[in-house]
């Protein structure tokens, strides 16, 4: 592991309708990390470079209407299927013809879009904290209440329509100060807007016996129901049955979630990776 700080190269990449801004770390086996809904880029591994100084590239970017990317406008071009292209877009304006992708929660839904659609482009898979069951979304009135709350009351009125936070009491204060940060992170909040009213009407994959059409080497991370109930342990474990061979990782009880810790999700995807030969190219 190298103790130089990795140089990182800020890029864009123009699409139908919008442009994604994303940045790569370091050189090597490339990982695109991709984020979930209403985050950005930097809440994949939480700030953490430490694959970067493994030997791994990372190259990230914020999704569409996320971040510092332009919005895409009309709701209906935020699905699943948009999302897939938009990841292969990046790979191919990066050079990259085959990566691992890790992906977070819809994040993680999109990386199995391109691996079922894109095979040739996928080596490897790090599910994250996966929600997605292959449908569209059964409660469409919280992100619809979600989207208004954000466009009619900003970050107030979104976490007014979000009520109080699945966290222990204990950590709410500090769990919502961290939800404000990451709102905040965004230039253009009519694109997340769009993003909360769209997305969730989508399907990733045709059902989650579609995921036994994956064959590559997968990690799925899972969180604990006590701590983050919107991810549910049960959904992170359908992917482990239906994914021939897939490694499963979570937190020890008690434990916040491994995937809120950037630092030790690196080093249990550095291992998975490690277990795999590096994924190399």
């Amino acid at each position: 592991m190298s103790t130089s700080p990795p140089s990182t190269a800020p890029f864009e990449v123009a699409r139908p309708n919008t442009v994604l801004s994303g940045e790569r770390t370091g050189s090597g086996t490339p990982l695109v990390l991709l984020h979930g809904l209403t985050a950005t880029r930097r809440y994949v591994l939480h700030g953490s470079t430490a694959l970067a100084r493994y030997g791994y590239g990372l190259v990230s970017y914020d999704a569409r209407g996320h971040g510092t990317s332009l919005p895409a406008g009309p709701s209906e071009r935020y699905h699943y299927d948009a999302l897939g292209d938009d990841a292969a877009a990046v790979m191919t304006a990066q050079d990259i013809g085959r990566a691992v992708i890790v992906g977070q929660s819809m994040g993680s839904a999109t990386a199995i879009n391109v691996a079922l659609r894109h095979p040739d482009r996928v080596a490897g898979l790090v599910i994250i904290t996966p929600a997605h069951r292959g449908a569209p979304s059964a409660d469409l009135a919280h992100w619809d209440a979600l989207a208004d709350g954000l466009e009619a009351g900003g970050i107030d009125g979104f976490l007014a329509a979000y009520g109080p936070l699945s966290v222990p009491e204990s950590m709410r204060v500090a769990a919502t100060t961290v939800l404000r940060q990451r709102l905040a992170r965004h230039l253009h909040p009519d694109g997340v807007v769009a993003a909360l009213r769209g997305v969730p009407r989508s399907a990733a994959f045709d059902g989650l016996d579609a995921l036994a059409g994956i064959d590559v080497p997968t990690l799925i991370v899972a969180s604990r129901d006590e701590m983050d109930p919107e991810h549910p342990a049960a959904v992170a474990e359908d992917y482990r049955l239906r994914i021939r061979n897939a490694a499963f990782v979570i937190e020890d009880p008690g434990q916040s979630p491994l995937a809120w810790r950037g630092g030790s999700l690196s080093r249990v995807i550095a291992q998975f990776l490690a277990d795999h030969g590096g994924i190399r190219r």
